[in-house]
């Protein structure tokens, strides 16, 4: 039984598209060796217009932006076991990509810092029927809708 107050730590998000072929994913990995600084130790960048999370052709139509509050155990995951922990920001991207032709898949990028590294990306493509989701634990979203950039 989850105590009452962990209930608003959790947050989940689901993301939903109707695909045709099984999931593949990528991410960086979110072990350390020791001594390696934290995020706090150093400038955190975001990405800009001319390097964006996503390849030029994407279509992105939906972001969602978290941050972890100070001191609290954040982690994310997406399918194919992906994610990441001390998490301390993520940023999650809805959309599609071409994959020959005039045929467009749906597509899950993020890119996310973490204590260990301040700069990690992966993604996830779909083409099957199926779902596409990430769980986000502990951290605040700050932003939800369409794409800032």
């Amino acid at each position: 039984m989850v105590h009452p107050d962990a209930r608003p730590m959790r947050k989940w998000v689901l993301l939903t598209a109707i695909l045709s072929l099984p999931t593949c994913a990528l991410a960086q990995p979110t072990n350390a060796p020791s001594g390696v600084p934290s995020a706090a130790q150093k400038k955190v960048e975001t990405p800009t217009v001319e390097n964006p999370p996503y390849p030029g052709d994407s279509q992105i139509t939906f972001e969602w932006n978290y941050s972890c509050p100070t001191d609290q155990p954040c982690t994310f995951t997406c399918p194919g076991g992906t994610g990441g922990s001390k998490v301390t920001k993520l940023n999650i991207y809805l959309g599609s990509i071409p994959i020959g032709g005039n045929q467009r898949t749906a597509a899950i990028f993020y890119n996310f810092s973490t204590q260990y590294f301040p700069h990690s990306n992966g993604f996830i493509l779909s083409s099957g029927i199926g779902v596409l989701g990430c769980q986000v634990n502990g951290m605040r979203l700050d932003y939800s809708g369409p794409p800032k950039m």
